[in-house]
């Protein structure tokens, strides 16, 4: 099936944090601390995607305070923290909608998503993705993870379903 095929049938869009929502880099500060950088395009494309009934869901196989914090603040209810085994998560988000995994997209970048990219309907992997997986994806980002590659993911998915141009015209009018 083609990506924009499977991209009109999307409702749930499911991403990974490091390398995907954030450059995968591990910054510290002078007392040890681990911080994140997030980028707003990526945000603002989240916020796109909740507003045109996309539901958006985020499972990371690390935890970490920062993410919590930057996923509350995009309003993203399904969050699962420190999951390196992402599917069975997958399976039980979309059987608790009535969903059917041919209905969920997963965005990822390393061999710790090869089993969720293998269990929906739309793989998809930003552009700086691991060699091993970008063969799994039906759509890669020109865009690397942390710098608009999910934003560039949601206008893909909006695109097909012929939403982008509403939302378009929603926000800038």
């Amino acid at each position: 099936m083609r990506a924009e095929d499977a991209a009109r049938k999307v409702k749930l869009l499911i991403l990974d944090v490091d390398g995907v929502l954030t450059d995968g880099g591990l910054y510290y500060d002078a007392e040890g601390r681990i911080m994140k950088r997030f980028n707003v395009q990526d945000g603002l494309g989240i916020k796109l995607a909740q507003h045109s009934g996309l539901e958006v869901a985020v499972i990371t196989g690390l935890d970490h305070p920062a993410v919590a914090a930057r996923v509350h603040e995009l309003g993203i209810e399904e969050y699962f923290a420190g999951k390196v085994d992402k599917l069975p998560f997958i399976q039980a988000m979309a059987e608790r909608k009535g969903l059917d995994l041919s209905e969920v997209a997963y965005l990822g970048d390393d061999w710790v998503d090869a089993k969720a990219m293998r269990g929906v309907g739309l793989p998809m992997c930003v552009s700086n993705a691991q060699p091993e997986i970008r063969p799994l994806a039906a759509w890669v980002s020109e865009r690397s993870g942390g710098h608009g590659a999910v934003r560039e993911a949601v206008a893909f998915i909006l695109t097909a379903q012929g939403k982008y141009g509403e939302c378009w015209r929603a926000w800038s009018e």
